[in-house]
């Protein structure tokens, strides 16, 4: 009796009954970083699923972002100083991602409201968190700019406007590459559907991102024996250079 009457006041109010829900999958849900590891690209696809018809009007629109772990960073500016470039002021950024990637159905602009960026943290400024700057540095937001362009630059960070394929506004899917310097960790993997900019249903999980083998070994050595880490890593470069030096000689002599 209940049932039948919340079913009559959505009807009445002309709410659906059953709101959108996200349905998604990865290729893989664990990536292996070992000695020859040179990237990966992760495979996202899911669908759309409602018990309704579609709403044609506003469309809807599915935002992917994976984010890798967040650490704090420090921020340097350079001055010149006497003829040389030294560091000068720096700012610490509380939390940032070691890999933030953002792909979209449309411009991000056009699926996503400020309010709602605000809300959920989906844009890569949104996910960077930098409080509390010294009061002498009065530009502080250009440190974080300036820690987004260095990373995009080297592959950690992208934003990838129309590279999710949506398919009768049910089906979706996106690649999402991973660069061969990204660090280990859990990365956490969300996918939002968007109406008008605003955020109607999201789903979230996680990829394992771990080293393995030899990689492994010494990631551990360098914890656990910083130490012999140290002596060995000496010991590998000083045979590498005599190495080098004999090979050298060898070919001259010859």
């Amino acid at each position: 009796m209940i049932r039948a009457a919340l079913f009559l006041l959505l009807a009445l109010s002309g709410a659906p009954a059953v709101a959108e829900e996200v349905v998604m999958g990865l290729s893989k849900s664990s990536v292996s970083i070992s000695t020859d590891f040179d990237g990966s690209e992760i495979l996202i696809f899911g669908a759309v699923k409602r018990e309704v018809a579609i709403r044609p009007d506003p469309p809807l629109q599915v935002i992917v972002t994976v984010e890798g772990p967040k650490e704090p960073v420090t921020v340097w500016r350079k001055a010149r100083r006497l003829g040389i470039w030294v560091n000068s002021e720096a700012v610490e950024v509380d939390s940032a991602p070691t890999f933030y990637a953002v792909a979209t159905s449309a411009p991000l602009g056009e699926v996503l409201s400020e309010v709602e960026d605000l809300r959920h943290d989906i844009s890569i400024p949104r996910a960077i968190r930098s409080v509390g700057a010294p009061m002498t540095i009065l530009d502080s937001q250009s440190f974080t700019n300036a820690l987004i362009r260095i990373r995009e630059r080297a592959g950690l960070y992208h934003l990838d406007e129309g590279a999710v394929q949506l398919r009768e506004s049910t089906l979706f899917d996106t690649a999402i590459a991973m660069p061969a310097n990204i660090t280990e960790g859990l990365y956490m993997t969300r996918v939002f559907l968007t109406r008008g900019g605003k955020v109607v249903a999201s789903h979230s999980t996680e990829i394992d991102v771990r080293k393995v083998g030899l990689e492994r070994w010494l990631y551990n050595l360098s914890r656990s024996q910083p130490l012999i880490y140290g002596l060995m890593s000496i010991a590998i470069a000083v045979l590498a250079g005599w190495g080098a030096s004999a090979a050298f000689r060898a070919l001259k002599s010859g």
